[in-house]
């Protein structure tokens, strides 16, 4: 069994046919998806979908391209929307310096509040960060020393030094379908190298199809083709990969019950 560790249900190109994008995927052998919320508006609709579907988890949280929007966001509302029974996970949520869609200071306050909440209720902080691995460590490293809270890096396309950083904290990895990508040989090279307790797979869906769906829509289903990539990397079965990062992501998600 495969776990898509991050998708987005809720998102055009999936919403419109969602129980057949599920139909698929558990076709393909992909056994939980964690359906991720990106802004309060959304909250509702991807809860509603994991308390419909019995292998489907929610996140809650605020995007960094939201973080303007979402200025006035209290940690009570955050905290009360994570104690439904099938959120197990706070965000995505973190930095984003490439679109520059937010303020940086909006940004890094909603991330900080974020981190707050994972270690006031236990439940992983699913990180965003692009263009922004120096604030990203230092902000993680800065709220790690007020108590420990787990955590990953979705997504994951930062330097060997910043996977070195976010490792050493306690951090877990997810790698998408990017590491299939042709030019993508210095996160293949880190992907080699990971942990094999710390990784885990996603597909972002619908973003970032993996090879050989580039240009696709990206659905759950591929979360199996990024897997054999992988495995295939790291000189590992393919049903090896699969127990790992499964058994990663409900030992990092613990709210989680198949």
């Amino acid at each position: 069994m495969l776990i898509d560790s991050h998708c987005h249900l809720q998102y055009k190109g999936l919403v419109e046919d969602q129980a057949g994008v599920l139909a698929r995927a558990r076709e393909a052998g992909i056994g939980g998806f964690l359906n991720i919320s990106t802004r309060r508006s959304e909250w509702q609709a991807v809860i509603a979908t994991a308390a419909r579907e019995p292998d489907v988890w929610a996140s809650v949280g605020i995007h960094p391209h939201e973080a303007d929007k979402h200025a006035d966001l209290g940690a009570q509302e955050l905290l009360d929307a994570a104690a439904h029974p099938k959120v197990i996970g706070i965000g995505e949520t973190g930095l984003d310096y490439y679109y520059d869609h937010s303020d940086r200071e909006t940004q890094a306050a909603l991330f900080r509040m974020h981190l707050s909440i994972a270690r006031e209720t236990g439940l992983p902080a699913i990180i965003h960060t692009r263009e922004a691995e120096e604030d990203t460590a230092r902000i993680v490293t800065e709220e790690m020393e007020k108590g420990a809270f787990p955590a990953l890096i979705h997504c994951f396309t930062a330097s060997a030094e910043f996977a070195r950083k976010m490792l050493d904290l306690g951090l877990s990895i997810s790698l998408s379908g990017i590491v299939t990508f042709k030019n993508a040989k210095d996160l293949q090279d880190v992907a080699k190298q990971l942990p094999e307790d710390r990784l885990l797979v996603e597909t972002d869906a619908p973003f970032l199809a993996p090879v050989p769906h580039r240009g696709a829509v990206c659905e759950p289903s591929f979360t199996a083709d990024t897997a054999r990539f992988v495995a295939g990397l790291r000189g590992v079965d393919a049903a090896r990969l699969a127990d790992v990062t499964s058994r990663n992501f409900l030992g990092l998600f613990t709210k989680a019950a198949l």
